[in-house]
């Protein structure tokens, strides 16, 4: 069931067209995903879609009572709230029914002051009520926003911390989470992936898997889109197109109808030149003059196809080096940094050769941002040693642009750095980073995130440094620049490393991978894939070992239960035979005493025979006493 749909939409701001003749359906449970350029409207789009702006022309159809839940690029939650207390907002009608149903609890415990056909009533109300608030998941929210939460990476914070304490980055993330535990029939987010790390980004993954309603997303992680969509609207010049499939699928796709709709136009323009040909060379002719005004009637009728007009321009440029590093680049040994009380990181150790591409990677808060500052001098370390090797020289890519001028022009902030450079060339760099003409003659500080970020490569292009030091390149910058800079760091002489939340992106660069803890760093020798193939197999082997540890401690419980058992039967075995033996032994002393007593009667003593007898008893009862008596004793010992 189609549950939105827009119709020739198009939309302007002032003389500038954004979207023209949009056309674009999504069903229940679509996983769509809209891609393009750096403002080809698809912010404006999804803002139209969820209601925020208005369109010019055209049609949007959607259900009445249609529910939809936006999450802009830079929304970030305000609230005076506790973390927990905002998000039981999303469940105030739970917990009003939990409220109601706590009430006919307590009245119920009152059954003894109540008539039979009231208790009756009020048995009746709780039973709807609380079949009402189990079917609306009343006993499983908790749950849900604390499954959340975790994926969210704040379980480790107290949930009664307010959320005005934050930074930004965690308020974007909560305001995610709280759309998450909405789960409006309509899920519509713009860029999701920022500010989260690749734990976060694949429990969002797995998330939006299972998700129950429809889910529109803009995005420029291209390992995420793969994972998340199987439709692919791509905004150019203004118009969507469709594509079935994940983003790589697209790809492909669009490569193919571009080669297909190339070898069709081609096709035309070689017959539209025959026929022209044909009519040029016939016209004159009076044999053949009919044939060649046919032909031209043809012509004049047939429907002209355009060139394919293909990819939009591209930016276009490659890092060169000044001179050659020695081999030895960069050595880092049991690297700490702690910032006033807190300790950030702690023996960390890296070691990068010459032409070695090295990703840091680790969760949000480990350190990431501050280890390269620490390599770049920026900032100093509590212990341990950064060595830059011989002939190094570091260029530094700043994620936040801190580097760049607000107040300069564009041209300014790159011709100031290379003020012997011509005009011309610093206008032809500017040029294949996508400013041309007044564009150079923009402030800074007006400058789009994506722009910022085209600038700053810019910079760093023209330092040809033989050590690339990058924090988050591709932020800000759409899919096509993301490729062009990867083409042009896998084609670099020098040395990287980079700090990067994008799979994909670590996947064509790196050949190592370091993962960063509280702790220490651990080295993984391949790609990103590679990293999480090791990492799942140390997850099993964990879980095994912990299984096998648990099949051990159960064996050992049985093993210990059965020798406690049979140590119990040893117990009481052994005691019934020390009873035995006092018995015994009372019973053989009660005999020894009376025979004893009978050996002090005239008549037994004067009796040689009798007295005999009668000694030999005794000392056969005192024989078999003592016998009695060491076994006891020995017995005796061993319970103690």
């Amino acid at each position: 069931m189609i549950i939105m749909q827009l119709n020739g939409v198009s939309k302007s701001f002032g003389a500038d067209e954004i979207l023209s003749n949009v056309k674009l359906e999504i069903k229940e449970n679509d996983r769509i995903a809209i891609v393009g350029r750096n403002g080809a409207g698809k912010s404006t789009l999804l803002k139209i879609m969820a209601g925020e702006y208005s369109y010019d022309e055209g049609d949007l159809i959607k259900p009445k009572d249609l529910t939809t839940g936006y999450l802009s690029q830079h929304t970030g939650l305000e609230s005076d709230k506790t973390i927990w207390n905002e998000m039981v907002e999303v469940f105030r009608d739970l917990v009003k029914q939990e409220q109601e149903l706590r009430g006919l609890e307590k009245e119920m415990e009152q059954a003894a002051t109540l008539s039979e056909k009231k208790y009756e009533q009020l048995l009746v109300d709780y039973d709807r009520k609380q079949q009402a608030f189990d079917a609306g998941g009343g006993y499983r929210y908790e749950a849900d926003i604390k499954a959340v939460l975790t994926g969210l990476h704040f379980h480790d914070y107290d949930y009664d911390t307010p959320i005005n304490e934050l930074s930004g980055g965690q308020k974007t993330r909560l305001a995610l989470g709280k759309l998450l535990l909405k789960k409006p029939d309509l899920l519509i987010l713009d860029e999701p992936t920022n500010h989260l790390d690749i734990d976060t980004l694949s429990w969002l993954e797995n998330y939006l898997a299972g998700y129950p309603g429809a889910v529109t997303i803009v995005s420029h992680d291209r390992y995420f889109l793969d994972k998340t969509v199987s439709i692919v609207y791509e905004i150019s010049r203004h118009k969507t197109k469709k594509y079935h499939g994940s983003y790589s699928k697209f790809l492909e796709q669009k490569a193919q109808d571009f080669e297909q709709e190339m070898k069709e136009f081609e096709k035309q323009q070689t017959e539209i030149k025959k026929t022209e040909e044909f009519i040029q060379k016939n016209i004159v002719r009076a044999s053949t003059t009919k044939r060649a005004q046919s032909r031209r009637k043809q012509l004049e009728k047939m429907e002209k196809m355009e060139r394919p007009k293909g990819d939009e321009s591209s930016a276009s440029f490659s890092f060169d080096i000044n001179r050659r590093s020695g081999n030895d680049v960069l050595k880092i040994d049991s690297l700490s940094f702690r910032y006033e009380d807190n300790l950030i990181f702690s023996n960390v150790d890296v070691q990068v050769n010459r032409g070695e591409r090295v990703a840091l990677v680790g969760p949000n808060g480990v350190g990431k941002t501050t280890l390269l500052k620490t390599i770049i001098g920026g900032l100093q370390p509590s212990s341990g040693t950064v060595k830059i090797g011989t002939n190094v020289e570091i260029g530094y890519y700043d994620q936040e642009q801190q580097t760049l001028t607000p107040t300069k022009t564009v041209l300014q902030e790159l011709w100031d750095e290379y003020p012997l450079v011509n005009e011309k060339d610093i206008r032809t760099v500017l040029g294949n980073f996508l400013f041309s003409g007044d564009d150079v003659l923009k402030l800074v500080q007006s400058l789009s995130g994506g722009e910022k970020a085209r600038l700053s490569l810019a910079k760093l292009m023209m330092q040809k440094a033989n050590l690339l030091v990058l924090d988050e390149p591709t932020n800000h910058l759409d899919i096509d620049s993301k490729e062009v800079l990867e083409a042009a760091l896998q084609d670099f002489s020098g040395t990287i490393i980079f700090v990067s939340h994008d799979r994909y992106f670590i996947n064509k660069i790196t050949d190592q991978i370091v993962e960063m803890q509280q702790d220490g760093s651990t080295l993984y020798l391949g790609d990103y894939d590679y990293y999480t193939e090791k990492k799942q197999e140390e997850a099993e082997l964990k879980q095994l070992q912990e299984t096998k540890e648990a099949v051990d401690t159960q064996d050992h419980r049985k093993a210990k239960f059965k020798e406690d058992k049979m140590l119990q039967r040893e117990a009481r075995k052994r005691q019934r035979r020390i009873d035995e033996l006092e018995a015994k032994i009372e019973e053989l002393e009660a005999r020894l005493e009376a025979t004893e007593q009978k050996m002090t009667d005239p008549e037994v003593y004067q009796d040689h025979e009798k007295a005999l007898e009668l000694t030999k008893q005794t000392g056969d009862l005192k024989q078999e006493i003592e016998k009695l008596l060491e076994e006891w004793t020995a017995l005796q010992e061993e319970t103690t």
